[in-house]
């Protein structure tokens, strides 16, 4: 027995350790609002073991930032139980959502109808492909269940860090600026290769000074979908001092054929790195889009500062 004053007999308890006051207090940790929409990770490209260990990896991201999320992965390619569709993602998270209205109301327990969209989508891509986005919007549409679609995780400080980090894993920048040492093979030029046009072009740009600032490197965006922009954007670095270049992927995976990445890199004449793939930051920056969407992240992740 103890005592409100403390223990009895000697014996030591465990006190509640008084909250510190001031605004150096530790933050509360954010935990999912009980009922709140699923968060449905949108996967393109062909559904593989590789690809859902990918997509696997950044949900529970996702999850160990907010404890108690439904973080859930459809494949807009996805056609069966081990790969199911966006679509039925959407139908079985609704489904699922009705049943445990049902099933509080019939065990007597008073519980609100749910109300609110079913599930918040978050496109896997780095930056805008109108061509991937209208899929996805259309299974979203297609499903016929209140989803809220956001955008696409880039531009971004952190998708910058994750580009100087696959870059400095292949030996083509270095790690740290701050660092008295050199990498022989490091690029004085960066391709940063994306897909989706003109449009993902001008997002990864902006993406691409982020990347300028941290290495001290021209970085010039091109697309991988666009016939001669890679050797096109390659030959202005050559004519504008850049002898050794490298391939940067602006995209996290799925997206795209690794045959046309090692394509690229031949065109260009260059090393390439990693794609993007299940960087901590995408895992992130999916939650953070997941919480703007229903107004519980008062504020996004921050990048790393520049060095």
């Amino acid at each position: 027995m103890s005592s409100p004053t403390g223990p009895a007999s000697g014996l030591p308890v465990r006190m509640p350790r008084p909250r510190q006051p001031g605004r150096h207090r530790r933050p509360e940790p954010l935990v999912a609002p009980e009922g709140a929409p699923a968060l449905v990770l949108a996967v393109p490209g062909t559904p593989s073991s590789a690809t859902r260990g990918l997509a696997d990896e950044i949900v529970s991201i996702a999850r160990s930032e907010l404890p108690g999320i439904d973080a859930r992965i459809g494949y807009l390619d996805g056609d069966d139980e081990e790969f199911l569709s966006l679509s039925t993602m959407l139908v079985r998270a609704g489904e699922e959502r009705t049943a445990r209205y049902e099933q509080a109301r019939a065990a007597g327990l008073d519980v609100k109808e749910p109300e609110g969209p079913v599930a918040v989508v978050v496109p896997l891509l780095a930056g805008p492909d109108g061509a991937l986005l209208r899929r996805i919007r259309q299974a979203v549409m297609d499903s016929r269940i209140a989803a809220e679609l956001t955008d696409v995780l880039g531009p971004h400080p952190l998708l910058a860090e994750a580009l100087h980090v696959r870059l400095s894993e292949a030996g083509l920048a270095r790690a740290d600026r701050a660092r008295l040492f050199t990498v022989a093979t490091a690029a004085d030029g960066i391709i940063l290769a994306s897909v989706g046009g003109d449009e993902a072009v001008q997002a990864a740009g902006i993406t691409g000074m982020l990347l300028a600032a941290r290495l001290a490197v021209p970085v010039m965006a091109a697309a991988l979908d666009q016939e001669g922009s890679i050797a096109s954007v390659a030959e202005q670095l050559r004519s504008s001092g850049s002898q050794q270049l490298a391939l940067a992927p602006y995209l996290v995976g799925p997206e795209i054929d690794a045959a046309l990445l090692e394509e690229a890199a031949r065109e260009a004449g260059c090393s390439t790195a990693e794609p993007l793939g299940p960087y901590p930051a995408i895992g992130k920056l999916t939650l953070a889009k997941y919480t703007t969407a229903l107004g519980i992240s008062p504020q996004q992740p921050q990048g790393t500062p520049v060095r």
